[in-house]
């Protein structure tokens, strides 16, 4: 096995998340450390599986079983980041309401899904970080 296997989605995630950081960051016009984690422009978790399935593309066929697989897991993925994930942040709004409302001020992280635009720019960070590894590492 090849070490860029290893490498692709953590620098993915890496590349993903600085971008995230950055993108936040412009946009509020501070360091946006609170703004780490789910949800946002790229999604971390697109790009990584997005990635390996582009890495196994180059390296492997597209006719592989593992680009099958790879290709399965991404779709699921992305799925749950454009819909389950976007519920639960929804549920987390009504929460903090109810407790906003008992005078409460614990609150739940609401943004937790990806919009189809954050979902595909996690795609287009995976494919570039793939495409980057793969050469690099030929």
């Amino acid at each position: 096995m090849s070490i860029s296997y290893v490498i692709t989605p953590f620098a993915a995630w890496l590349v993903a998340g600085t971008l995230k950081f950055i993108i936040n960051s412009v946009r509020s016009k501070t360091f946006a450390f609170g703004l780490i984690g789910y949800g946002g422009l790229p999604s971390n978790h697109s790009a990584i599986v997005s990635s390996t399935a582009t890495l196994i593309a180059l390296k492997e066929g597209i006719s592989h079983p593992a680009f099958g697989v790879a290709v399965t897991i991404a779709f699921i993925v992305m799925l749950d980041a454009n819909s389950l994930r976007k519920q639960v942040g929804r549920q987390a709004a009504a929460i903090n309401r109810l407790f906003s409302s008992e005078g409460l001020t614990e609150c739940l992280r609401e943004r937790i899904g990806h919009s189809r635009i954050e979902i595909a720019a996690g795609v287009l960070v995976g494919i570039a970080v793939a495409s980057s590894v793969n050469t690099v590492f030929r």
